[in-house]
């Protein structure tokens, strides 16, 4: 069911009133701060103004796994995980302040880790005003779908057996389900296999859009909540070390999107082969895990080869650094 109250939300109310597509693009509130985005050749009328401090940081969550609490129970063990879905005001750039609905404060939600085998319990909690729920991909009894409303102040349990190893995408599922998405509530289940896999620098990338003023299009783009992020601040890696990338797309409103990383190729790792490329193509809640060396140090960009959504946000670097010496890196 829509909200009345949400439907001017998507922008801070200062920003909300009788805004168009149009009207953004004239006045270049879509333009981040300068980066990739000024190939749109607009100008910002806030770049003067200091940007809010991000309510969470894109590269802390690039390598955080939530691998939950393991507790005892009739004789069986049981990973739980909590998650709380709320309302957070994400400064997306150029004085665009946009009103999402996060899990646990951060788009996309925590990465979920457990084991091949296990029974995970998830205790989600609706701090929001408005109804929510979580949606797991994978195999579950039809009672742990998903798919009933959680209201506000609410909470519920989703509790299921993990017989497949894999990527799983979670999400809210209550209609229209396109707009709990793409105001942020998604992220991934990591389920990793029995036979452990091989040692490797292991990262998670999600692309999404933000529709900012609700008109059916995505205005801007981004890998892991904020626009031209990795741009400013490059993903750092080792040369010569082997990255495992968990990779997600759950961009609403829009036909399938690729990934392309520069001056390399990767390993698709598909049921029982690998496939080797440098671009994958991925339709919304697709997921791949890809592997990669980079034999060279220097910079090199990764973005969808859509580049009408890369120029948007959804574009950054991986900055390729000598063994042993990993160093912060801003541009």
């Amino acid at each position: 069911m829509h909200d009345r109250a949400s439907r001017a939300d998507a922008l801070d109310p200062s920003l909300a009133t009788g805004w168009s597509r149009r009207r953004l693009l004239q006045l270049g509130t879509l333009v981040i701060g300068g980066g990739t985005l000024a190939g749109l050749g607009l100008k910002s009328s806030a770049q003067a103004k200091q940007e809010p401090v991000p309510p969470f940081d894109p590269t802390e969550a690039l390598r955080a796994f939530n691998r939950g609490t393991r507790i005892e129970e009739n004789g069986r063990s049981i990973r739980v995980f909590e998650v709380e879905a709320q309302s957070t005001t994400v400064p997306l750039g150029a004085g665009v302040l946009f009103r999402a609905w996060t899990l646990e404060g951060r788009i996309p939600g925590p990465t979920l880790r457990a084991q091949q085998g296990e029974r995970i319990r998830v205790v989600f909690r609706n701090g929001d005003s408005t109804s929510h729920s979580l949606h797991f991909h994978g195999v579950h009894p039809a009672a742990m779908d998903g798919i009933e409303p959680v209201r506000q102040g609410r909470s519920t349990i989703y509790e299921f057996d993990l017989d497949e190893a894999g990527l799983f995408p979670y999400h809210c599922h209550i209609a229209p389900v396109t707009r709990h998405v793409g105001k942020g509530l998604f992220g991934l289940l990591l389920v990793d296999p029995i036979v452990a896999r091989a040692p490797a620098d292991e990262l998670v990338l999600v692309m999404h859009g933000y529709d900012l003023n609700n008109d059916g299009q995505n205005e801007l783009y981004a890998f892991n909540g904020l626009p031209d992020w990795y741009h400013h601040h490059p993903i750092q890696i080792q040369q010569g070390q082997l990255v495992r990338l968990y990779l997600l797309n759950m961009t609403e409103l829009e036909a399938p999107l690729t990934f392309h990383i520069h001056a390399n190729s990767f390993d698709v790792l598909r049921s029982g082969f690998r496939e080797r490329t440098d671009v994958v193509t991925l339709g919304i809640a697709e997921r791949q895990i890809l592997e990669f060396r980079y034999p060279f140090s220097g910079r090199y960009m990764f973005h969808p080869h859509q580049d009408q959504i890369a120029e948007r946000g959804c574009m950054g670097l991986f900055e390729v650094t000598p063994a042993r010496d990993r160093q912060p890196s801003a541009i």
